[in-house]
């Protein structure tokens, strides 16, 4: 649990510290003295007198109390370190620079699991081990560089790589980003991303707090503690992006289902940080752009004047925006035209030429601000070929930016030919975005990315019933008759089906269910591949001549008969993804799922905006509304399955796998047609 001696230590102690500052335990301690920490500092190591100017002890055993320690000693020697520091020296808190614990041997997992224990018996926090360290306002104790500006009101960045950590911190810095604080978490022995931003969720002043937090994560080991936080954070005000690493291997593994073989871990961690309300990033640039565009007023509208005095990059920002749904309202206003040079244009982007003035900017961006009301934010581009200063106009951005009630978003791509007047813009507090790609792309990215969702509306289920069904059952897939009964207690339409095993009684079901009639296969899983599906059988002879054929399947146990149905075909599906509990899935249906892979996600429960949201962000979307003449189908009524699906879950978590496709959909009914459910008992217990 991350705790006051951590975040404001009164004294610091370097266990391994050194003259020599190539070596963690040195550079680490010139860090912490070089910005001026203001309590005491300990220096410990057996083979010197003085580090650094700093008295040094041979033995942490003669060290007065002290609130943090930081280790940069071998893996062996640290729990025995510990075990005095926390239970002699009423030292709390801990950052382990040291690697070779449980990423390196089985015996160094032995020694990290003897250090948590010991630091967990005291109350204390462990950073690491096998990280760079920590930053906060008030010290700077980690072993690399850069040291980035450390201020309340600046960016906190958790990290599980140190190195990555360094990478992103010196993308973002000479563009003006600054930091509140920076905790590389290592090898999360005690304490990973999740539990510091359940400390800073939990110590949340709005007065004094950071509201933009950034995650490097390599591995998300409790989904529901970073839901949770990250939600209550962005409720709270904040702003939360994210790069999820190791996505390439998810999907490898082999499933018997439709969902099975489209859902990934990768997709649900997709859907959990959708869920959450963070903005995912793939890439350092990418995170960095995202940090910078936090730091501004947020986007009140999507719609966005460009204001150049270079085309290209304009045209570039243009498209970059306009591909990923952005707009670039046409503008016109004959008096803003007449206060810019002959051959200027206000249409949008709006060109005052490599000739424009400051004193011309500053009434495009009034008239952007007070007069055009269909233009929510700016981007203003401006660079320099290099022959005169143009301190001037960074002058003006700067009032402007903090006069104007719109964002406006500086992108200063000349970081050579005006480097000087960008360090002076950025030392006003400033941030540069000198891509105008690379920002176009960001900003629609926090643009689409949804609030976390605010209520959930969890659907009516006869538990009773479907615990029944879950404890007759066998693992594996159920029976139809299983399967009905859980469609049934879960209030999910479903056509009317008789499962049959002989040839009398498949006439009897169809005459029942009404010509014409479905013939489906019952025991092969893949009923198509196997020609086990006929459509439109329309009377009793061809009843007998199919229910023959089928019957000759491999592995058929019966035949299954329905009323044909009309509609276009959709898919709902789930899959449960360990500890982040059910995915659920929806689509086009039936045998394109997999080809197409036009499909929606959603972490269990589900939302009706949520549920509402997959639709809406489906390609195949303008089928619900009609296309072609063509009816359309119920989204109210496809919505309301997807939650009824999400209540059945939560009543039978142990349903691993599940299948709805197809459910044929129309103006009136959304109706399960063919439906599998896999179950794992065991598993769920797990």
């Amino acid at each position: 649990m991350i705790n006051q001696q951590l975040i404001q230590p009164r004294s610091i102690a370097v266990v391994g510290a050194s003259n020599d500052i190539t070596k963690p335990g040195g550079k680490v301690l010139k860090n912490i003295l070089d910005h001026h920490f203001e309590g005491q500092v300990y220096a410990v190591n057996p083979k010197e007198s003085s580090i650094q100017g700093i008295a040094c002890y041979a033995d942490v055993s003669q060290l007065p109390d002290t609130d943090l320690a930081i280790l940069a000693i071998p893996a062996r020697l640290c729990p025995s370190t510990v075990d005095v520091l926390a239970r002699q020296k009423n030292t709390k808190a801990f950052i382990i620079l040291s690697a070779g614990f449980h990423e390196e041997s089985e015996e160094g997992a032995r020694l990290e699991r003897e250090i948590v224990e010991i630091i967990d018996s005291v109350g204390g926090c462990l950073i690491g081990p096998n990280c760079i360290g920590v930053m906060t306002p008030w010290h700077a104790s980690v072993f690399s560089t850069p040291i980035p500006k450390l201020q309340p009101h600046g960016v906190d960045f958790i990290s599980g790589s140190g190195a990555t950590a360094v990478f992103i911190m010196e993308s973002a810095i000479p563009n003006g980003l600054t930091f509140s604080s920076v905790f590389s978490v290592g090898n999360s022995a005690q304490t990973g991303v999740e539990e510091v931003l359940e400390y800073m969720d939990e110590s949340f002043d709005p007065a004094t707090s950071s509201r933009v937090k950034l995650l490097y994560i390599e591995s998300i080991n409790k989904p529901q503690k970073l839901l949770k936080h990250a939600t209550s954070l962005i409720r709270k005000g904040c702003r939360i992006a994210a790069i999820k690493s190791g996505t390439s291997q998810a999907g490898s593994r082999a499933a018997s289902s439709h969902t099975g073989a489209l859902a990934s871990s990768d997709t649900a961690v997709d859907a959990l940080l959708r869920k959450a309300g963070i903005v995912r990033c793939h890439s350092r640039q990418e995170l960095a752009t995202v940090a910078g565009i936090f730091m501004h007023k947020p986007l009140p509208g999507n719609r966005i004047a460009i204001i150049t005095h270079a085309g290209g990059p304009a045209v570039m920002l243009t498209d970059a925006l306009a591909h990923n749904g952005m707009e670039i309202p046409r503008l016109e206003s004959p008096e803003l035209l007449a206060k810019l040079y002959p051959g200027s244009s206000v249409a949008n982007p709006i060109d005052f030429l490599a000739t424009g003035t400051a004193a011309q900017l500053s009434d495009i961006i009034d008239y952007c601000d007070q007069k055009f009301d269909n233009i929510d934010a700016m981007a203003v581009i401006f660079g320099s070929p290099g022959l005169f200063e143009v301190y001037d106009v960074y002058k003006v951005l700067h009032d402007k930016m903090n006069s104007c009630q719109k964002p406006i978003f500086p992108i200063l791509p000349s970081v050579i030919n005006v480097k000087k007047e960008i360090e002076y813009f950025i030392s006003l507090g400033h941030i540069n975005f000198p891509d105008e790609v690379v920002f176009g792309n960001a900003l629609a990215k926090v643009y689409r990315t949804p609030a976390p969702v605010s209520e959930f509306e969890r659907l009516h289920v006869e538990r009773a019933k479907v615990r029944d069904v879950i404890a007759s059952s066998p693992d594996g897939y159920l029976k139809p008759e299983a399967v009905q009964a859980l469609l049934d207690a879960a209030g999910i339409e479903r056509a009317k089906e008789f499962v049959v095993k002989e040839e009398e009684a498949a006439v009897l079901a169809a005459r029942q269910a009404g010509f014409p009639v479905v013939m489906k296969v019952v025991g092969p899983v893949h009923k198509s591949d196997v020609g086990g599906v006929v459509l439109n059988v329309k009377d009793e002879e061809s009843v007998r001549m199919q229910f023959q054929r089928i019957m000759q399947i491999k592995d058929a146990t019966g035949v299954l008969i329905q009323p044909m149905l009309s509609g276009s075909e959709l898919f709902i599906g789930a899959t449960a993804e360990g500890n982040f509990g059910h995915l659920v899935m929806c689509g086009l249906g039936g045998i394109l799922i997999e080809v197409m892979k036009d499909f929606s996600t959603g972490l269990v429960p589900l939302s009706k905006e949520e549920a509402r949201r997959m639709v809406h962000n489906l390609r195949g979307y303008p089928v619900f509304q009609g296309i072609r003449g063509k009816e359309g189908i119920n989204e109210e009524k496809f919505v309301d399955t997807m939650l009824k699906v999400s209540a059945l879950l939560e009543s039978a978590p142990e349903i691993v796998e599940m299948d709805l496709n197809p459910l044929l959909g129309n103006f009136n009914s959304v109706t399960v047609v063919d439906a599998r459910i896999k179950i794992a008992k065991q598993s769920h217990l797990n």
